[in-house]
């Protein structure tokens, strides 16, 4: 079985409409299209977030750290489609299952593995968890709608 891709930042920015303060995705890797990839971040002390949470203790929040799974896996969903568009919207649906169990701070790699869970028409199903190192920080299940900018739902995957 040949390797599988790894995404840099630049690859992840064609796939996805985020622009950074709000990009929470820097690589991907361990891509089984349509099932299952790992994103990445390197999280920084010079993040506007921690100006507010919490200056005496920086730690990024639990939203935050969600939405980057779930970048993670619309990533994933954009680059296995068999005609990728630049004016593909990824939107969330729901968020279920939220645990935080470590704080994230500055100076962590976050490692995000995300897994397809179903998949009806346009509407994706992931689990996502995201570790520092060998310790689980947050895990969350969560869905989304995939669109074409002009409002469309999109059936089309790989």
């Amino acid at each position: 079985m040949a390797d599988s891709p790894v995404l840099d930042v630049e690859q992840i920015k064609t796939l996805l409409p985020h622009r950074a303060p709000f990009l929470f995705v820097e690589k991907l890797s361990d891509i089984v299209p349509n099932e299952s990839a790992t994103g990445w971040k390197a999280v920084s002390f010079n993040e506007p977030h921690f100006l507010g949470h919490f200056p005496d203790y920086a730690v990024m929040p639990g939203v935050l750290i969600v939405e980057a799974m779930a970048q993670a896996a619309g990533a994933l969903v954009v680059y296995s489609m068999e005609k990728p568009s630049p004016n593909r919207k990824v939107f969330f649906m729901t968020i279920e299952k939220a645990r935080f169990r470590k704080p994230v701070r500055p100076g962590d790699l976050l490692r995000m593995p995300v897994k397809a869970l179903r998949r009806r028409g346009p509407v994706w199903r992931f689990e996502g968890q995201a570790f520092v190192g060998g310790d689980l920080c947050a895990e969350a299940e969560f869905s989304a709608m995939i669109q074409d900018g002009d409002g469309d739902s999109s059936n089309s995957a790989g």
